[in-house]
């Protein structure tokens, strides 16, 4: 790339790109270098996005270390207040998102780069699919691959039958699906997608707000603006501290199964938190292409001997049949399952806020750090390319996965093997993996598996949290990303502790409280992005050339005939303007 100005394919250089005009008197039509672009400088603390963000954290640490059963009895009242009044935005919400980045993707915009017109992707594809998918949800497909599917193999969930009933393994991995494959990632590809071009197509900030710019103009980064950015603070560090809390009770059932250390307490639990904090730490300030990128691909290496260790020893043809079974299943009921409320009854409501309505604030929470994230490593797509990479391939994975694990759950406890009954949702997999050769060292694979997979979305939210607090940096500062990184694992640890003996009620409710500003912001964030891309370069061009060869060919064929061409020169009445209002200066 020459690092020239273009104004598009095809059309002519600008002469002097050291010599642009101010911002408001750039031609709209004109691709514009983002790096030309008189745009407020990155770096340095944001005292009072920070300094806001960090006082309430802490407040919240203390308040849950001092008195946790207040702090459980305030989130319980607070947990019953959103879902009885704001389920339904948090379904209507996620649905919407998924039409939208389709609607993107298909449309006009789907051309549009993230990035200059000739600029190529800086990752190459593999490492890119590796480092999205890790960051996005890797931790929770092992903590639920077994323990959701078998769940709603045992229990159907509301509206879908008896326990027992034929088509309870189709509607168990179709909910299942729901849960994790269009959804989740349609939520991540709207943060995605508006922060990428807005920082790689338009020059700004690499904040949340920022993207607000066509609808709050300089507000953006005024109070308004800083208040965006807090929020996301706080939806980041209760969704990562989510992960870390799923990880470490999940590790601490392998410990007790493989180690044989029989029934444990929070001690160990706390000692986990501890010890992932410091791993994931000490990756995030080693920065993305050190550590990111290399944890990754490591483990998307592990992952891959697990599952075809599980598929090649456990039920292979069962597997294979249940996933074309699992895809039918999905869309016949996807309307359904979109649609479903608290309205239902009282069961409906119960099962939403433990299921449906748990992931959705989740993902929403997950949204800054792995939507920042998903930009970051997207410079040079375009909107087609990255919503195409974003929904299918993490769903497809998905698919795979859920189908492989799941379905040897559900294979076993049909033979008569009670996975179901093993203990809490981290121990099912562990019940699964001990019906199979070799149980202790998958098992182990497993616990390394939960390590890496939270260190390597952890410190991309460490990053993240630390972007935000130094107004868009892609390198913070590392006092601030440790800062950040220990504030996680404590969170984990209060969220753990307001959970008491059920440890993931804890993490449920904090999360759900969390994510509620969010989805309003989100949906602001989805509006704006609209305003911007209807005014980007690419789109004015292709207007105002199809407006203005419609022109040229009716002014043609009339005078001409079909002996014509088309060339390109200055208006004439443009010129005969220009040049009265020069005489009249």
């Amino acid at each position: 790339m020459s690092g020239q100005p273009w104004c598009g394919r095809g059309m002519a250089k600008l002469e002097h790109p050291h010599e642009l005009p101010a911002n408001d008197d750039l031609h709209p039509a004109l691709d514009v270098p983002a790096e030309a672009l008189d745009r407020p400088q990155t770096g340095g603390l944001d005292k009072v996005v920070f300094g806001i963000a960090a006082a309430v954290s802490l407040a919240f640490l203390a308040w849950g270390f001092i008195s946790t059963a207040s702090l459980a009895d305030a989130s319980g009242t607070g947990l019953s207040w959103v879902m009885v009044n704001t389920g339904w935005l948090f379904v209507l919400a996620s649905s919407a998102f998924v039409v939208f980045v389709i609607w993107l993707a298909l449309g006009k915009f789907g051309n549009i780069p993230l990035g200059r017109d000739d600029e190529e992707p800086e990752f190459r594809t593999v490492s890119w699919i590796a480092m999205m998918f890790s960051a996005g949800m890797g931790i929770g497909l092992m903590f639920y691959g077994v323990s959701e599917p078998i769940t709603h193999f045992v229990t159907p969930p509301p509206g879908t039958g008896e326990p027992g009933n034929a088509e309870a393994a189709q509607n168990a991995m179709a909910t299942t699906m729901f849960h994790w494959s269009l959804h989740p990632w349609a939520i991540y590809a709207v943060v995605g997608l508006a922060v990428a071009y807005g920082v790689y197509r338009k020059g700004r900030l690499q904040l949340i707000s920022s993207a607000f710019e066509p609808l709050l103009g300089r507000h953006a980064h005024g109070f308004g603006g800083k208040a965006i950015d807090i929020f996301a603070i706080f939806a980041t560090l209760f969704g990562s501290a989510t992960s870390l809390g799923l990880g470490a009770l999940q590790i601490r059932s392998g410990l007790e199964i493989v180690a044989d250390l029989g029934t444990t307490g929070n001690g160990l639990l706390v000692g986990i938190i501890a010890v992932l904090t410091a791993a994931f730490v000490l990756s995030a300030v080693s920065g993305v292409s050190k550590g990111i990128q290399w944890l990754s691909n490591i483990n998307m290496v592990l992952a891959v001997v697990l599952a075809l260790f599980v598929f090649v020893v456990g039920p292979t043809v069962f597997i294979l049949n249940l996933i074309p079974n699992t895809v039918g299943g999905y869309v016949a009921d996807l309307p359904m399952m979109s649609a479903r409320t608290g309205i239902a009854g009282e069961d409906t409501a119960t099962w939403l806020q433990g299921w449906t309505i748990f992931y959705w604030a989740w993902w929403l929470s997950w949204t800054p750090f792995v939507g920042m994230f998903i930009a970051r490593i997207s410079r040079g797509r375009t909107i087609r390319q990255f919503v195409t990479g974003v929904l299918l391939v993490p769903s497809l994975v998905s698919l795979v996965w859920f189908a492989i694990f799941g379905g040897t759950a559900m294979h076993l406890q049909k033979q008569g093997t009670d996975i179901a009954g093993a203990g809490g949702l981290e121990a099912q997999l562990f019940a699964t993996l001990d019906a199979y050769p070799l149980a202790t060292a998958a098992s182990v694979v497993v616990m390394v598996l939960v390590a890496i997979f939270f260190v390597s979305g952890a410190d991309a939210a460490s990053i993240v949290m630390g972007s935000l607090s130094e107004r868009g940096t892609i390198h913070p500062s590392r006092p601030t990303v440790i800062f950040w990184g220990v504030a996680t694992g404590a969170a984990a640890a209060v969220m753990l502790l307001v959970g008491g003996a059920d440890a993931l009620s804890g993490l449920q409710t904090i999360t759900v409280i969390a994510a509620l500003p969010f989805v309003v912001i989100m949906i602001g964030l989805a509006v704006a992005l609209v305003k911007d891309l209807s005014r980007d370069p690419l789109v004015v061009r292709r207007k105002r050339a199809v407006e203005a060869v419609q022109q040229a060919v009716i002014a043609g064929v009339t005078e001409h005939g079909d002996d014509f061409v088309l060339t390109v020169g200055k208006d004439p009445a443009a010129a005969e303007n220009s040049d009265a209002k020069a005489r009249k200066a």
